[in-house]
């Protein structure tokens, strides 16, 4: 049985997976922040779009006078918790990261030449994860997508396999077929680039390939085009 047809609410089972699986509590508002929250405000993590659908309005904080929601920053901060303990319970060669959106292209590759996981940083060939007979046919057990709207060819091969996706989404974007939701910017340079440097660090921590106060090899600079 494919995994959208066991899975009926992922987002809320994967959360209660995690926590349970690794003794994961519900951040307190108080709790630490992955980093420090100024560096989460000048990557624009937070700022999302004059667009919101009736899935997302519940990570908005507020709505600027000018239009623009911006995310819960806590919440933000949670869910990237959250994905990297759900993706350590993979290997490296198990995930696969998708982003058609250029803006993620120079993050995408820093992350995945990093752990040692798949990338597509550009256009996603459909079919290479259904069509065992394709001479670039991968094997995937995991997918995370920068955006879930550029990146639909890759949901949608997802779905008819039956593997879980993880997709950043901003305020403007429909949740439909993802199993995993991190709510944050997901069109900036630095904010991509901020996410994918954090969760790198955590990934690798989880795994125990990095120390519980290490810092990766690789500044957060090398994850973005500034």
């Amino acid at each position: 049985m494919a995994q959208h047809e066991v899975i009926k609410n992922a987002d809320s089972m994967i959360i209660a997976q995690i926590h349970k699986g690794y003794g994961v509590e519900i951040m307190a508002e108080t709790q630490q922040y992955l980093v420090a929250q100024d560096v989460y405000l000048k990557s624009g993590i937070h700022i999302g779009t004059k667009f919101k659908t009736r899935y997302m309005s519940k990570f908005i904080y507020k709505t600027r006078p000018d239009g623009l929601s911006v995310l819960n920053l806590h919440k933000i901060d949670e869910r990237i918790r959250i994905a990297a303990n759900f993706l350590s319970q993979y290997e490296p060669k198990e995930i696969l990261i998708v982003s058609r959106r250029e803006n993620g292209w120079k993050a995408v590759k820093r992350f995945g030449k990093l752990i040692g996981c798949k990338f597509f940083a550009g256009r996603y060939p459909p079919g290479i994860l259904t069509n065992p007979n394709l001479r670039n046919f991968i094997e995937a057990k995991v997918i995370l997508v920068t955006d879930a709207w550029p990146d639909r060819n890759t949901v949608a091969d997802a779905m008819k396999v039956g593997i879980p996706v993880v997709a950043l989404c901003d305020t403007n974007n429909q949740t439909n077929n993802l199993d995993l939701v991190v709510p944050c910017n997901n069109k900036g340079k630095k904010s991509l680039g901020l996410f994918f440097y954090i969760l790198a660090t955590e990934y690798l921590r989880n795994r125990g390939e990095l120390g519980k106060n290490e810092e990766l090899s690789v500044p957060l600079e090398d994850f973005t085009d500034e």
